[in-house]
């Protein structure tokens, strides 16, 4: 979910409860985010606080908000390079290229090309090496292209030749999970293929009665949504910590993310950045205890920690120990998980890999690694509990070949840390590594495997099994004894491609809950990696009736009686302006505000335990988006457009103004930058830190274009208020000489005439008109005896809209006195 930033509504709801018979509660503010701290680290209310990229994912190698895309598919005689990259500080969202032209070539040349690929995956599986092009970064596909051109070379002006027929572990073997971005939409012919493979067979066991623990990975939907919201991956930009290298603007009061923010203008302190992430991290670990103890109520007994936990520990240049700042807070993390017998693992992105063939991907997988450890060490868990602590690795890329990848991972395998190896298990992938290719590497090297169903029925050995769970269980007890040998209790993976899935680059995307549960063993740890995270625990729950089923209701739409949101108002005294108090009656009735909830209460259900949101239902969880309803002006709409331009033109101009200062000021910074050619402590600056400077130089941009914007509008209002009380004078003065002409005389209403006689004072220019004004009205034969003003009223000058209007008023009658005279 991926984490937009949402204002929660302070009022009561009036929708009924449409899931139980009780009645809607009050939304009350948080005393919990009162402190400057928890305001620090909320992404709700700190725009520099993120969601991690990998929060919401079902797991770390396939993304739920990936949309639905095909496998690329290599030119043949072309010589590309997968390029793999090290692992980014954050994750960027993948930029889609142009549509790949499918793979041509002669007949011989594909039948040469599947007779190496089908050498490749037996040695795989022996162990034994094959006569293959050791071209570096090459995938097996690269390989096939390389083979084809030697066989039947394809050039600019060569003749057409026939399309190759891509098998599904040809496309499979394809994909580098180190580059991605590569992905277009299926074509015809790709999508009927796929639909035409055997059909799954599947087996017709369940493992009930349920005896083992179910889990799900990193984020809790409900808590995330909480007031203030509870998730242990809140991470931010490089920049962010960049810039919180400055000292704040005012260093005797607080952070706070709009009023006292870092000035870059004063000398930059790498200590306070690292204060700011470090804080981020400790936050996150604090809320593992929350999280632990809402999964336990509900009898969900297994968690995927976030890799995300503390931003940036692994990386090269802005990495750090956990030790001694969060220790605390992991320490008692680790004893709320033990008390409750729970277990926790995690599970390294796609880019840590030990099989790359580039050191850099290496040295940066080690470093993820060692981080992970140190995390999963300082929890302090008892013997078996700390054994349980695995961390999910897959092989990664097949490069130049199965067989180099597998003798590369060997050889850094045998460089971890003795910690390191006791935790490490390998996965089976949905792009490249079946269960078969992996299987007996885990035996030689003694790691346990980690059985993904999902996976398995994308890749697989199609020559030994067929696709769906009833084939692969026949190796349950090879899988099995990988765990038993080294004490670690066993664990796999389950979940379901999204429905209208049909390659198998769209069946990679996992479907956001899971109907059914897989031929395990009914005491398993089984993790179900899906997009609604515990909601699709709830949904085994509730289908089969898992133990702790009845403790799970559904919730109110768009209220949450689980938290401390209070409406602060006070009868009898002065309320804010704009604000309507919560609690509906009449003027003077006492509101009544519920009780305080306890603070180890707070977003825990309830005592009702209120959880469960249907499918497709996240936005119950959050309150109700208030409708808007347009303001009918009086003013003339001629008028009122004209007033709108001329104050968008303003604010316009003060933007534009703005945007030159700073682009001014962004210039002056470059080329003082680049005539240092050093960073802050005469380091060499880096590619990362490069980028990230250029980020905030932009955000200091949008910061002046702000703050020009803001004034613009404030001068906006201004003028309207302005234009207000001049339209409000000038109908004040037409409401006098409102009437009906009868004869040579005005007769005016008896509230009109009160309302003139206590007129709105207001500064005028045109001071000269006022006084002749006055002057014509204290002739008696110029006006009417009703519109008599007293001495007092005289003597106050009149705006000079109002006296222009008077004065062509009563000239008229005037006119009409002199007629008569005549």
């Amino acid at each position: 979910m991926a984490a937009t930033k949402r204002k929660r509504s302070a009022v009561e709801t009036s929708k009924p409860a449409l899931n139980g018979d009780a009645p809607p509660l009050k939304r009350r503010a948080s005393t919990r985010n009162a402190g400057s701290v928890a305001a620090l680290v909320n992404p709700d209310v700190n725009g520099d606080v993120l969601d991690a990229p990998n929060a919401t994912r079902a797991s770390p190698d396939s993304s739920v908000n990936e949309d639905i895309i095909s496998a690329p598919v290599l030119k043949p005689g072309v010589d590309e390079e997968s390029d793999p990259s090290d692992a980014p500080a954050v994750v960027e969202p993948s930029k889609r290229k142009g549509r790949a032209k499918k793979a041509q070539d002669a007949g011989d040349g594909v039948r040469k090309a599947e007779e190496t690929i089908g050498a490749v995956v037996d040695a795989a599986a022996t162990h034994t090496p094959v006569a293959t092009k050791k071209a570096r970064g090459k995938t097996i596909k690269q390989e096939e292209a390389d083979d084809v051109g030697t066989a039947a070379p394809t050039t600019a002006k060569a003749a057409p030749v026939k399309k190759e027929k891509k098998t599904l572990d040809d496309e499979a073997a394809t994909r580098d999970p180190e580059a991605e971005g590569d992905e277009d939409a299926p074509d015809e012919v790709e999508v009927n293929e796929a639909s035409l493979r055997p059909p799954p067979v599947h087996s017709d066991y369940l493992p009930l009665p349920w005896k083992g623990r179910l889990g799900y990975a990193c984020l809790n939907t409900y808590l995330r949504q909480s007031n203030p919201p509870v998730f242990s991956s809140r991470t931010c930009r490089i920049q962010s910590i960049l810039e919180h290298r400055h000292p704040l603007a005012d260093p005797t009061q607080p952070e706070h993310p709009i009023k006292n923010r870092p000035d870059r203008s004063k000398p930059a302190n790498m200590e306070l950045g690292q204060r700011y992430v470090e804080a981020l991290g400790v936050a996150n670990a604090r809320d593992i205890a929350k999280m632990i103890r809402w999964n336990d109520r509900y009898n969900i007994k297994f968690l995927r920690l976030s890799s995300e936990m503390f931003p940036f520990a692994s990386h090269p240049e802005y990495g750090y120990k956990l030790a001694p700042f969060a220790s605390e807070a992991l320490a008692e993390a680790g004893k709320v998980i033990a008390e409750l017998g729970h277990r926790v693992t995690t599970h390294p992105g796609q880019f840590t890999q030990l099989g790359s063939p580039r050191p850099s991907v290496i040295e940066n997988a080690l470093r993820d690694l060692a981080y992970h450890d140190e995390l999963l060490s300082l929890l302090n868990l008892p013997s078996q509990a700390n054994k349980d602590a695995v961390m999910i690795l897959h092989m990664g890329g097949i490069f130049d070949g199965k067989p180099g990848v597998l003798s590369r991972f060997a050889a850094n395998y045998a460089r971890l840390s003795p910690s390191i190896q006791a935790r490490l298990v390998l996965e089976n992938d949905d792009m490249g590594w079946s269960v078969h290719d992996l299987l007996p590497v885990c035996e030689s090297l003694n790691i346990p495997l980690v059985l993904d169903y999902h996976h398995h029925n994308i890749v697989f050995d199609s020559t030994q099994l067929r696709e769906g769970t009833r084939d692969i269980m026949d190796l349950y007890p090879r899988i099995a004894a990988t765990w038993t040998r080294k004490g670690i209790r066993q664990k796999m993976h389950y979940s379901e491609p999204t429905p209208p899935a049909v390659t198998p680059s769209q069946r990679r995307k996992h479907s956001p809950r899971v109907m059914t549960l897989p031929p395990c063993a009914p005491d398993m740890d089984l993790m179900i990696e899906a997009k609604d995270k515990e909601q699709a625990v709830f949904e085994l729950m509730r289908t089969f009736k898992l133990p702790g089923f009845e403790r799970v209701r559904d919730i109110v739409p768009f209220v949450r009686g689980d938290d401390n949101k209070v409406v602060v108002a006070a009868v009898g005294g002065k309320k804010g302006r704009g604000k309507k108090s919560a609690v509906e009656g009449g003027e003077g009735e006492e509101i009544k505000e519920r009780e305080v909830i306890p603070e180890e209460e707070v977003g825990m259900g309830g005592p009702e335990g209120r959880v469960y949101w249907p499918p497709g239902m996240e936005e119950w969880l959050r309150p109700k988006k208030r409708e808007v309803k347009k303001k009918v002006d009086s003013v003339d709409d001629g008028g009122k457009r004209k007033a709108q331009m001329r104050r968008e033109a303003d604010t316009a101009y003060r933007i534009r103004e703005a945007e030159k200062a700073a682009a001014k000021a962004i210039a002056e910074e470059d080329v003082a930058e680049e005539s240092m050619g050093e960073g802050e402590d005469g380091v060499e600056v880096t590619a990362a830190t490069k980028k990230a400077r250029a980020a905030m130089r932009k955000k200091a941009t949008a910061d002046r274009v702000k703050v020009a914007a803001k004034a613009g509008m404030e001068e906006a209002k201004r003028m309207a208020k302005e234009a207000a009380r001049e339209a409000k004078a000038a109908a004040g003065g037409a409401g006098v000489l409102k009437g009906e002409v009868k004869g040579k005389r005005v007769r005016v209403k008896k509230e009109e005439v009160e309302e003139v006689a206590v007129p709105t004072p207001s500064p005028s220019v045109e001071e000269d008109d006022a006084e002749d004004f006055e002057g014509e009205e204290s002739n008696e034969h110029s006006a009417p005896p009703a519109i008599k003003r007293s001495s007092a009223a005289a003597s106050r000058k009149t705006s000079g809209r109002a006296a222009k209007t008077k004065k062509v008023s009563y000239a008229e009658d005037d006119e009409d006195a002199e007629t008569a005279e005549a």
